[in-house]
């Protein structure tokens, strides 16, 4: 089984949740890191999918559509977590993403939606 290898729209553009995560090992890149910034949402899951990338975004609307739509035709992507707006420290953060890649695989995400709201503790 594989690790989850994020990529951070542009949505979450946080240096020190990315640099948190790199000390822990954490494979993550941001889309301002790749250049693709102002890209659809559509080109990011897809660039994400051929990179074997789990997109990591609060754009939920958007995403949960973009799933929805993958699935119905037929169209796989490498997995999405939605994280909500509401504003959790970094610690909470870290947490909680270190949490779901540590419970799941990449091969666990392929085609799946998880909110991270699923890896806060009690």
């Amino acid at each position: 089984m594989s690790n989850i290898r994020l990529y951070f729209d542009e949505d979450i553009m946080e240096k020190a949740l990315v640099k948190a995560l790199r000390v822990r090992d954490v494979d993550v890149i941001t889309v301002g890191e790749t250049g693709r910034v102002g890209e659809s949402d559509e080109a990011q899951l897809i660039w994400a999918t051929v990179q074997g990338r789990v997109l990591y975004s609060s754009n939920i609307g958007d995403f949960c559509r973009l799933h929805n739509d993958f699935i119905a035709e037929g169209r796989a992507h490498a997995g999405i977590i939605l994280v909500s707006q509401q504003r959790y420290s970094l610690g909470v953060k870290l947490q909680g993403i270190l949490r779901l890649v540590g419970n799941k695989s990449a091969e666990d995400m392929v085609n799946q939606l998880e909110f991270f709201s699923k890896y806060l503790r009690d």
